[in-house]
């Protein structure tokens, strides 16, 4: 055991404060001027009738699991998912993906996983695989990096809100498992005394097979969604259950959460990580959430796998487990 053992891990200690994340993206979009029609979750362009939508993201330091286990298959169904679930979250229906694929040497065996994740991904999603870039860049990339756009359209009238209303009710659909957030803080706590070779308990696994799970792609519920009247809608990513309050200024009140699955105890135990922080950091099992009226919510529930999990609330932050997250 290392000496460190005890101590209790934050994601800002491994490397990634999100207070200084969001202060950088702030300067960023402050310096840029002006951005037409931007959701939380997708920048739109109108094209008469329809918007068209934009999104990019990537798969992050979950590519660091993938290069310890040599095994690239996944990352690919992160990427398409992370890009195609936030245009989900706008209410936009994905159409068209590019890859952006940076290496630091040219490899065709995981060149090739790549691409087997991404059409695996695509296909789930519905969307089109229309090329993409990659760049040999030995001086600025030590690895891989991957990440990726999406393009979708909707009806003008088919974009959610983007506001809650004090009175809806929350569905929250489950996870896959970790997804492609808060990984740096994973790793750091798992490989304290583990290796992502050894086996994850009570399974059949590896510890680094259950990080690699990979993240729900939830285009599936986007007919679901657009049949009821959905105010708004969170994809659960960075900063975790905080991602809430894209969803406008109230208090998410979560009465009944979906259970966290085994990675997440597993990951808190092992690094002795405080609850609060868990929350702050992953989706602990649930990664897409919607705010609508409490008689469609129930019709929503009862045709998907989601549950009601809360209500929305006059007042701040975020109420979970115990925990009040601002």
């Amino acid at each position: 055991m290392s000496e460190d053992a005890d101590e209790e891990l934050t994601y800002a200690e491994t490397g990634v404060d999100i207070d200084a994340s969001e202060a950088a993206t702030a300067a960023l979009v402050g310096a840029v001027g002006d951005i037409e029609n931007t959701t939380d979750y997708a920048g739109l362009l109108d094209v008469g009738d329809r918007y068209l939508a934009l999104a990019t993201d990537g798969v992050g330091t979950k590519l660091l699991v993938a290069e310890a286990l040599g095994d690239y298959s996944t990352v690919g169904v992160d990427c398409i998912a992370m890009n195609v679930n936030d245009l989900v979250a706008a209410g936009v229906e994905p159409v068209a993906f590019v890859d952006y694929l940076a290496v630091e040497e040219p490899s065709e065996e995981f060149s090739e996983q790549v691409g087997e994740g991404l059409s695996a991904g695509a296909e789930a999603a519905g969307v089109a695989l229309v090329g993409g870039e990659t760049a040999v860049m030995p001086e600025v990339i030590r690895g891989l990096d991957l990440a990726g756009a999406c393009v979708g359209l909707a009806p003008k009238d088919a974009v959610f809100p983007g506001e809650a209303t004090v009175g809806d009710a929350l569905v929250g659909f489950p996870a896959s498992g970790i997804h492609s957030n808060g990984l740096t803080l994973a790793r750091e706590a798992v490989t304290r005394n583990h290796d992502y070779d050894d086996p994850f308990p009570g399974s059949d696994r590896t510890i680094g097979e259950e990080l690699l799970e990979p993240t729900r792609i939830y285009a599936d519920l986007l007919p679901a969604l657009r049949e009821r009247d959905v105010h708004a809608a969170a994809h659960v990513t960075g900063g975790g259950w905080t991602n809430l309050s894209r969803m406008g200024a109230f208090r998410y009140e979560i009465s009944d959460p979906l259970p966290a699955q085994d990675v997440f105890t597993f990951v808190q135990e092992e690094g002795n990580v405080s609850d609060e922080e868990m929350h702050r950091t992953f989706n602990m099992g649930t990664g897409f959430v919607v705010a609508l009226p409490e008689d469609d919510a129930e019709s929503l529930a009862a045709a998907t796998d989601g549950e009601v999990v809360g209500e929305v609330r006059e007042g701040e932050g975020v109420g979970i487990r115990g925990l009040t997250l601002t």
